[in-house]
Protein backbone atom coordinates (compact mmCIF):
# COMPACT_ATOMS: atom_id res chain seq x y z
CA UNK A 1 0.00 0.00 0.00
CA UNK A 2 1.32 3.08 -0.66
CA UNK A 3 2.15 5.80 2.13
CA UNK A 4 -0.21 8.44 0.56
CA UNK A 5 -2.96 5.90 0.64
CA UNK A 6 -2.48 4.74 4.23
CA UNK A 7 -2.31 8.19 5.08
CA UNK A 8 -5.61 9.35 3.71
CA UNK A 9 -7.52 6.49 5.17
CA UNK A 10 -5.82 6.53 8.57
CA UNK A 11 -7.23 10.86 7.92
CA UNK A 12 -10.70 9.76 6.92
CA UNK A 13 -10.51 7.11 10.73
CA UNK A 14 -9.30 9.68 12.85
CA UNK A 15 -12.48 12.15 11.13
CA UNK A 16 -15.16 9.67 12.27
CA UNK A 17 -14.81 11.50 15.78
CA UNK A 18 -16.61 14.32 13.50
CA UNK A 19 -19.79 12.14 12.80
CA UNK A 20 -20.08 11.41 16.45
CA UNK A 21 -19.52 14.76 17.69
CA UNK A 22 -22.56 15.55 15.13
CA UNK A 23 -24.48 13.16 16.97
CA UNK A 24 -23.95 14.47 20.73
CA UNK A 25 -25.13 17.87 19.39
CA UNK A 26 -28.07 16.89 17.92
CA UNK A 27 -28.96 14.56 20.94
CA UNK A 28 -28.14 17.18 23.10
CA UNK A 29 -29.91 20.39 21.53
CA UNK A 30 -33.03 17.58 20.75
CA UNK A 31 -33.46 17.26 24.86
CA UNK A 32 -33.33 20.75 25.84
CA UNK A 33 -35.81 21.78 23.08
CA UNK A 34 -38.04 19.12 24.58
CA UNK A 35 -36.96 20.29 28.06
CA UNK A 36 -37.69 23.94 27.25
CA UNK A 37 -41.15 22.98 25.74
CA UNK A 38 -42.00 21.49 29.01
CA UNK A 39 -41.01 24.01 31.21
CA UNK A 40 -39.89 27.33 30.12
CA UNK A 41 -39.27 28.50 33.74
CA UNK A 42 -35.84 26.68 33.54
CA UNK A 43 -34.51 28.15 30.52
CA UNK A 44 -31.24 30.31 32.96
CA UNK A 45 -30.92 27.17 34.80
CA UNK A 46 -30.68 25.19 31.66
CA UNK A 47 -28.66 27.73 29.58
CA UNK A 48 -25.58 27.77 31.04
CA UNK A 49 -25.35 23.69 31.37
CA UNK A 50 -26.09 23.97 27.37
CA UNK A 51 -23.38 26.29 26.64
CA UNK A 52 -21.17 24.16 28.94
CA UNK A 53 -22.04 20.70 26.95
CA UNK A 54 -21.82 21.92 23.49
CA UNK A 55 -18.32 23.39 24.08
CA UNK A 56 -17.25 19.90 25.47
CA UNK A 57 -18.61 18.14 22.95
CA UNK A 58 -17.12 20.79 19.68
CA UNK A 59 -14.18 20.34 21.55
CA UNK A 60 -14.11 16.54 20.80
CA UNK A 61 -14.64 17.59 17.31
CA UNK A 62 -11.86 20.28 16.58
CA UNK A 63 -9.79 17.29 18.24
CA UNK A 64 -10.75 14.72 15.71
CA UNK A 65 -10.61 17.53 12.95
CA UNK A 66 -7.05 18.56 14.12
CA UNK A 67 -5.66 14.75 14.52
CA UNK A 68 -6.97 14.02 10.42
CA UNK A 69 -4.81 17.09 9.07
CA UNK A 70 -1.89 16.20 11.74
CA UNK A 71 -1.91 12.58 10.09
CA UNK A 72 -2.26 13.93 6.28
CA UNK A 73 0.03 17.17 6.57
CA UNK A 74 2.19 16.68 9.61
CA UNK A 75 3.65 13.07 9.19
CA UNK A 76 6.18 12.25 6.00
Amino acid sequence: MDVQVAKILAAGIAAVGVLGSGVGLGILFGNVVTALGRNPSAAPLIKKDVILYFALIESIAIYALGMAFFVVYGIK
